[in-house]
């Protein structure tokens, strides 16, 4: 017994031992724990929890059950570890702030954004989400392969059909012995997009997929500095990006405050709150009196209030330089490939994601023709029954038992046992005449059907159609607007050449919200369409500017005090349709209390174009475009302003235009171009109009033969009066009357050149709005006093007009292909307001 007992021992050396079970405990960590398969997106428990909550039936249209029955059913059957582990896991499946769509549809307290831990399994209770669906789908037609669970009593799936790109959409991160995978989640229709390019080009490369992926899209939306690092990422499977919480600048009281509304991902809200008080009370960023968080149901905001003497722009970079307002993610795409752990670029990840659904079509176009097949035949079983039917049934009456009746069947009919058993279960309700033609119908079908299955597995062509097709429907199903915008910050060095020239639409609102749109999100419709919702404004804001321009070309924007910033058009931040924008004052570095007066968009710095500049004092100025072309990011002095001036508005000309100019006592003049010689950026310019003691200039416009001038008074007084009533005169003049100012209608507050297919946008000094179309104002002569657009209260007046694009609300028949904005401000109702005396438009029109 000793001999027998020695000899099952082994002599081995330890430290091969050692090394041989090291690796193949490293090698169980990275396969079967740790790591995703780059097919399905998953790790083995996220698998495992999916597939245990569909054997229960736990589909999106039936009741919530407990999360202690899930975890109990997942570590029971297939995950051999920790209950908590297992609940963890599902718990961040159902976080909006985790998961960018969600697989698991949670039911009670499953945490918060501040870190706040969900409750105990007992508590809550979940379901699978719509989409999780999809990643089961097809997965009891044969689509994949089984192995045995951990007992070897069960039986679970090695990999999830996954009809979606799982892996890129949702992301993952793990580590695991020696190496780590943190892989971003992204848009799924940008990301499907993508899928569809690959499958038209077999060929495309990481870059070409970059023009349908953009970049990562967070759940926490936030902004990504710079597209550097994903280029990086996605042609190396390694790179790291920056991401940036997203702020806006309000003032209140003439105090700044920064409001954060999107924090960078997996970013703690309140311990971000903590750093940042921790900040202040050490005294290493100055300037911040208060701080709360006004976070509720509705959405994220904290508010950090500024003392009146800091510049928020500077403590804003402060912010994203102490605290994670500003964080970097490092992209690290490892996946298991073949079993093996292996370093992805984009177009890898989608190569071996399209080999996966060829092989899930392709198993399911099998496992539908064989059910078909089979079917088919039972049918030709029926069909010769029928055929012979009084044979079939005196064959039958005269067998003594099933078995000699089956085995009749066969030998008299050649048929096969599986027909004659269907032939011997036939309820005689099928004998009927209806019924006979019900199986020829569905045996036609059957035989329609494996027709197209056998071509459908003879020609890949039709495999990636139908996985095109599938992939098309589920984003119309599922997608959803980009969160995360993309931009340029200060340090971020970017390669133009990444950047595609295309046609954008960029939005600025009247407060000040701008974003940049592909042009193809305004479709063209025929005459007569409702349009699309270009923007969800808020209360008391519309779309002011509307200008379609590529995104390599310059906006220009000049503010109040004479001064002029410059952005590319790629640099706006690229958002969905309905969302509202990003704040100007984000953008660029304008001071505190600045206000941008005018932007002008700007293809080149040509020579023989100028700018045109008026101020507040009636001076102008002409300058050459190019002396403009070196802008830095603190902005330059585009204009000179004398003591107490401000600049008004601002025109890009050819030199050969007429300018008309008005101001609040309702004086006009209207000059050309010519009159005013160029001067150099730092002039202050010369008079453009002389002014009386207590009057200023209101308004400047390029005049447009054949328009009309708009004139709005204080009081809510308008009229629109031909350009061919204004003569031309020499600039420097006093003008002539554009209309009778009277106590009634008060002084002037608005000069436009205005068309008939444009919208007025009336706004009080007290918030209130009006819009109204240009073709309801009344044409009248220079002297005329106006009729009534707006009632105005005795403490109230009207503050600013401005032209918009025509609202839907007037059913314009004449609108043309629709390339602008329709619904923009669908909000802001037109109204009609009654002209009450309106003997007091009629008046003489002499000089």
């Amino acid at each position: 017994m000793a001999e027998e007992k020695f000899s099952q021992i082994v002599d081995r050396d330890i430290n091969v031992e050692m090394r041989e079970s090291f690796m193949d405990y490293a090698m169980s960590i990275i396969v079967s724990r740790a790591l995703p398969d780059v097919r399905d997106g998953l790790k083995p428990v996220h698998r495992r929890i999916l597939y245990a909550m569909s054997e229960l039936g736990m589909y999106p249209d039936k009741p919530f059950k407990k999360s202690a029955r899930i975890v109990g059913e997942v570590i029971g059957k297939y995950h051999p570890h920790g209950d908590s582990a297992v609940y963890e896991t599902m718990v961040r499946m159902a976080q909006d702030f985790s998961m960018r769509y969600m697989l698991v549809e949670g039911h009670g307290n499953f945490g918060s954004i501040d870190g706040d831990f969900a409750a105990a399994m007992r508590y809550t209770e979940a379901r699978l989400s719509k989409i999780a669906m999809e990643m089961l789908r097809d997965i009891n037609k044969e689509t994949i392969d089984f192995m045995p669970n951990y007992d070897g009593e069960e039986h679970e799936p090695v990999v999830l059909p996954a009809r979606y790109p799982n892996l890129l959409v949702n992301g993952v991160s793990g580590i695991a012995v020696g190496m780590a995978t943190n892989i971003p989640p992204h848009n799924l229709g940008e990301v499907i997009d993508g899928v569809q390019a690959m499958i038209e080009n077999p060929d495309i490369d990481s870059l070409e997929l970059m023009e349908y992926i953009k970049g990562p899209d967070f759940p926490t939306a936030g902004y990504i500095v710079g597209r550097s690092g994903i280029r990086q990422a996605y042609t190396t499977g390694r790179g790291s990006i920056t991401m940036r919480a997203k702020t806006t600048i309000e003032e209140n009281n003439n105090k700044a405050r920064i409001i954060v509304d999107e924090l960078p991902y997996q970013v703690n809200k309140a311990r971000l709150v903590e750093k940042i008080a921790e900040l202040v009370r050490e005294k290493r960023i100055d300037g911040i009196t208060d701080l709360r968080d006004e976070s509720d149901r509705n959405g994220m905001r904290v508010v950090i209030e500024l003392r009146r003497d800091v510049n928020p722009n500077v403590v804003l970079n402060n912010l994203y330089k102490h605290t994670s307002l500003q964080s970097t993610f490092g992209i690290n795409m490892l996946a298991i490939v073949n079993n093996e752990p292996k370093i992805l670029t984009l177009r890898e990840v989608l190569h071996h994601y399209l080999l996966h659904q060829v092989e899930v079509i392709r198993r399911r176009t099998e496992f539908d023709l064989k059910k078909a097949e089979a079917r088919a035949h039972i049918l030709e079983g029926l069909r010769i029954a029928l055929d012979h039917l009084d044979e079939v049934i005196a064959l039958i009456r005269s067998s003594q038992t099933a078995e000699i009746a089956r085995n009749g069947l066969i030998e008299r009919f050649g048929l096969s046992e599986e027909q004659a058993q269907a032939i011997l279960d036939m309820r005689l309700q099928r004998l009927t005449g209806l019924e006979r033609e019900k199986i020829e119908a569905e045996y036609q079908e059957l035989l329609m059907k494996i027709a197209e299955y056998r071509e459908i597995l003879a020609n890949e062509s039709l495999v990636l159609q139908i996985i095109s097709d599938e992939l098309q429907e589920i984003r119309e199903r599922y997608s959803d607007d980009r969160r995360t915008a993309i931009i340029v910050g200060e340090e971020s060095i970017l390669d133009e050449d990444l950047i595609p020239q295309e046609e954008v639409v960029i939005t600025i609102t009247h407060t000040g919200y701008i974003k940049r749109l592909p042009v193809t999100t305004y479709r063209s419709q025929k005459r007569g369409g409702r349009g699309v919702v270009g923007m969800d404004t808020k209360d008391n804001d519309f779309v002011e500017h509307l200008f379609v321009t590529n995104t390599h070309h310059y906006l220009m924007f000049f503010t109040d005090r004479g001064k002029a910033y410059r952005l590319k058009a790629y640099e706006i931040p690229e958002l969905g349709r309905t969302a509202r924008g990003t704040p100007i004052i984000n953008l660029i570095q304008i001071e505190q209390g600045e206000t941008v007066n005018a932007v002008i968009p700007v293809e080149k710095f040509d020579e023989s174009k100028y700018l045109f500049f008026a101020t507040r004092h009636g001076i102008v100025k002409k300058t050459p475009l190019e002396d403009y072309v070196n802008i830095r990011k603190g902005g330059l002095i585009a204009v000179n302003l004398r003591e107490d001036d401000t600049l008004i508005d601002v025109r890009l000309t050819d030199g050969e235009q007429e300018l008309i100019m008005g101001t609040a006592k309702g004086m006009s003049i209207r000059f050309p171009e010519s009159d005013v010689r160029s001067m150099g950026r730092a002039a202050t310019g010369v008079k453009g109009i002389t002014l009386d003691a207590d009057d200023e200039l209101i308004g400047m416009d390029v005049i447009v033969p054949d328009q009309e001038i708009l004139i709005v008074t204080t009081k809510g007084y308008g009229k629109r009066t031909p350009v061919s009533d204004y003569r031309i005169q020499n600039r420097g003049g006093k003008g002539i009357k554009t209309i009778n100012i009277t106590d009634k209608n008060g002084p002037v507050v608005g000069l436009k050149v205005v068309k008939d297919d444009e919208d007025l946008m009336i706004i009080t000094s007290s918030g209130t709005l009006i819009r109204m179309s240009m073709e309801g104002i009344s044409t009248m002569g220079r002297y005329a006093q106006g009729v009534k657009l707006i009632n105005i209260r005795d403490e109230d007046s009207v503050a600013t007009v401005c032209r918009s694009d025509k609202s839907d609300d007037h059913d314009d028949e004449e609108a043309d292909e629709l390339n602008e904005i329709n619904g923009v401000s669908s909000n802001l109702n037109s109204e009609e307001i009654p002209t009450d005396d309106e003997s007091e438009a009629s008046g003489t029109d002499e000089e």
